[in-house]
């Protein structure tokens, strides 16, 4: 592991931060909390403060609320075209202050910057994509099989949407769910995470100058997520809930969503496998395993949690992908050197601890890391552990950090078996160069999205979401993303 420099960084202008966290965003209006009261954004790279935001309290949330009834009629009664040119607009201006955006979501995430870039160019495609998506929305006409009448199939907005991200990509959660639902014609309010929500608050300063009407998106920032949540569905106006976070939490939101039937997208927790057999490409699987495993830090959802590799080749991909892990640069995440940031909060790496000495108790060998160092910041190392036994905690929690765990399999079946063993069935990773082995493996693996011989899955154009315990529903892709935002009217007409 090396230590990356630590701030302060010469010759970098970073972003104004208070000006980002200007107040709730309602209506078109910045303005404070009701109570006054305001939320502490930590830099995880020290643990120090690096601004506040405003703590929305319920009388917030309804009033954003009464904002997006009041612009839901015009909004949707926007031609596709006009939507479709503000999205285009929202896309054109997150790519011009695409560094400025990446800077801000280091800082506050404290991921590496090159990861904080691959995130703005990500969320900034959802404005691309739904923008040419927004103007292909089309109906349904046909004939019924009796022949008494003909069946008519209209496509309206679903209404006013809740959308709840999570901290680890404050830019790409927002925009995937921001994107269709103003393409589908809906108005929405968005609550982000209360550790990273200054990117939330700085994409809405884009959306306004994009040509967003007041009202179309509220953001709002709370301490107090279940009561705030809670009071918005609620409200019968309210009639789309699209969550990204843990399955903990998503059930007791689909519990709550349920109370006042509310249309439901859920993109919760994952256990990805990633399975590399003897035929693979070694130097390929090692790549791919970085980038399923590091990839911010590993803090993500559809991060490499278990890594089966075949007996023949388990030796030599444990070797190569140690030294890897070894060389990651560690440290703040504006810092161009770093590779590996900080955990989001010292929770975080307290969590990876446990999973980590649980694996080494049961046995499990420490290839590299291990342990989690004594310094600033909520950092833990780049780890490999060696013959994880099944029965160890990380074989069936999220990690959600820079730990690569190895479990050796035999046979095909066997791996099958053993990572279809869990709750989860987000994503999952397939290395081998037998194309027909391939497809029939990923067929038989119980995930929502399978990467065959890649260590990225996700694509704006392509439908995101699990099965199992992973969640309900789709993100993205050619229809998949803006129908979660509608809904089916059909009309029986005989003329």
């Amino acid at each position: 592991m090396n230590l990356a420099q630590q701030m302060p960084l010469p010759n970098r202008q970073l972003p104004n931060l208070q000006a980002a966290a200007r107040g709730l965003y309602i209506d078109g209006v910045w303005r404070p909390a009701q109570n006054g009261r305001e939320i502490d954004v930590i830099d995880p790279s020290t643990g120090t403060v690096l601004a506040t935001v405003p703590d929305a309290t319920i009388e917030d949330a309804r009033a954003s609320v009464d904002a997006a009834s009041v612009a839901a009629p015009a909004w949707s009664a926007t031609s596709p075209r006009k939507r479709s040119e503000i999205l285009r607009r929202c896309f054109e201006l997150m790519t011009e202050r695409a560094e400025e955006l990446a800077t801000l979501i280091s800082m506050e995430n404290g991921k590496a910057l090159r990861d904080a870039r691959s995130e703005v160019s990500y969320a900034a495609e959802f404005f691309r994509w739904n923008a040419e998506e927004a103007v292909r929305i089309t109906g349904e006409f046909g004939i019924a099989p009796s022949g008494a009448n003909r069946i008519i199939v209209d496509y309206q907005p679903i209404g006013i949407c809740l959308l709840i991200t999570p901290w680890n990509f404050p830019a790409a959660m927002a925009t995937r769910k921001i994107a269709p639902a103003l393409a589908a014609g809906c108005t929405v309010i968005l609550k982000p995470a209360s550790e990273t929500p200054l990117t939330a608050y700085a994409l809405a300063s884009i959306y306004e100058e994009a040509g967003v009407p007041p009202g179309v998106i509220n953001v709002l920032t709370t301490t107090e997520p279940a009561p705030f949540s809670a009071a918005v569905l609620a409200d019968p106006r309210v009639r789309k809930l699209s969550f990204t976070g843990s399955t903990g939490v998503g059930r007791l939101l689909l519990a709550e969503a349920a109370k006042h039937v509310v249309s439901c997208s859920m993109e919760l927790g994952g256990n990805a496998p990633f399975i590399v057999f003897d035929d693979a490409d070694l130097d390929a699987a090692i790549d791919g395993a970085m980038v399923a495993k590091m990839r911010n830090a590993g803090e993500a959802c559809t991060a490499a949690n278990r890594l089966y590799v075949q007996s023949g080749i388990y030796n030599a991909f444990a070797e190569a992908i140690t030294k890897r892990m070894e060389a990651l640069n560690v440290g703040a995440g504006i810092d161009p050197l770093t590779e590996c940031g900080p955990m989001i909060t010292q929770k975080a790496v307290e969590k990876i601890d446990r999973l980590v000495n649980d694996a080494k108790g049961r046995g499990a060998r420490v290839l590299c890391g291990g342990e989690s160092p004594i310094r600033t910041g909520f950092f833990y190392p780049p780890t490999v552990l060696a013959d994880v036994p099944a029965d160890a905690d990380m074989a069936h929690e999220e990690i959600f950090g820079p730990v690569a765990p190895l479990y050796r399999f035999e046979t095909e079946d066997e791996a099958i078996i053993q990572a279809n063993d869990t709750e989860y069935g987000l994503a999952a990773y397939v290395y081998t160069r037998d194309i027909a082995r391939g497809l029939r493996v990923s067929s038989r693996l119980e995930a929502g999205m399978i990467a065959l011989n890649r260590g990225l899955v996700s694509d704006p154009a392509a439908p995101f979401g699990g099965v199992k315990q992973s969640g309900l529903g789709r993100e993205g892709g050619q229809h998949h993303g803006i129908a979660e935002f509608m809904e089916a009217k059909y009309i029986a007409a005989s003329f």
